[in-house]
């Protein structure tokens, strides 16, 4: 590939994954901006998980990404949620966790590798190797575009 095409492509990966934790935060406010005071404050960083799967364990990947549903929390993260492939590429899924800093991220990493459901969860991924690859990247919200309704006015 040329290093143009190279360069763009990784400017589009980056954009993609500031909406997608953009998104993911709107979607975890339920729309509600008001919500956008209590949560950003306690919201400073977004971890973003990239990751590759089987697209033929779509079903299991849905099980493993439910499974961090009730883990998550308990471990001390604030799941903003999980998104699998819907249209376009059909091996990338996404996950994005917030923290209050990456001393309360370090913390609850050493409570995940405690936690047995969490070491039941990591297992059953490792054993039917549906996910390729994964890739961890930290996000900050700029509050000034953080919740924003649409002003769309008439039809789309």
């Amino acid at each position: 590939m040329p290093p143009a095409e190279s360069a763009a492509v990784r400017i589009s990966r980056r954009d993609l994954m500031k909406g997608v934790a953009a998104a993911g935060a709107v979607l975890a406010l339920g729309g509600d901006v008001r919500a956008q005071s209590d949560r950003s404050t306690s919201m400073k960083i977004t971890c973003v998980i990239r990751y590759q799967i089987d697209p033929f364990q779509r079903e299991a990947f849905k099980e493993y990404a439910a499974n961090w549903g009730r883990i998550i929390p308990r471990c001390g993260g604030q799941l903003v949620g999980y998104f699998l492939p819907y249209e376009g590429t059909n091996d990338i899924a996404w996950g994005l966790i917030a923290f209050d800093s990456l001393a309360s991220y370090e913390a609850y990493k050493v409570r995940l590798k405690a936690d047995p459901d969490a070491r039941e969860n990591f297992a059953m991924a490792q054993h039917k190797r549906l996910i390729l690859r994964e890739e961890r990247n930290f996000v900050e919200v700029v509050e000034a575009t953080f919740g924003l309704p649409s002003t769309l006015t008439g039809p789309a």
